[in-house]
């Protein structure tokens, strides 16, 4: 199965910026959609950005204009270049794959351990 792991997390002041990057374990990272997703402490898991094998992109409203999703194939990784970051941007991100772009949940077919990102003065 395709496994998938996410790094580049931490504490930053408001309107600071990070990259977070998700790395794929195999060969087939190319043939999957692939989301960002985050979770604070007893709240559900929403969906922020997914970006298609294509390259089509998609973010959450919370997010757009702030955040930039990309891919290098190559590699193979996924990167989330955050900006302008508020504190409610705290949570745990995790990257996801599916065969097509969604910010449902179930329908991801391989996740990460999540990263931690913090936004506090």
């Amino acid at each position: 199965q395709l496994q998938l792991v996410e790094s580049g997390g931490g504490l930053v002041q408001p309107g600071g910026s990070l990259r977070l990057s998700c790395a794929a374990s195999e060969f087939a990272f190319g043939r999957y959609d692939i989301a960002w997703f985050r979770q604070a402490p007893g709240k559900e898991r929403e969906g922020v950005s997914c970006i298609t094998t294509g390259g089509s992109i998609n973010y959450a409203n919370s997010v757009k204009g702030r955040f930039t999703i990309s891919r290098d194939n190559t590699k193979p990784t996924v990167y989330l270049q955050m900006h302008s970051l508020k504190p409610e941007d705290t949570g745990i991100y995790y990257c996801a794959a599916a065969y097509y772009c969604s910010f449902y949940a179930p329908n991801m077919r391989s996740w990460g351990q999540g990263t931690q990102v913090t936004v506090s003065a």
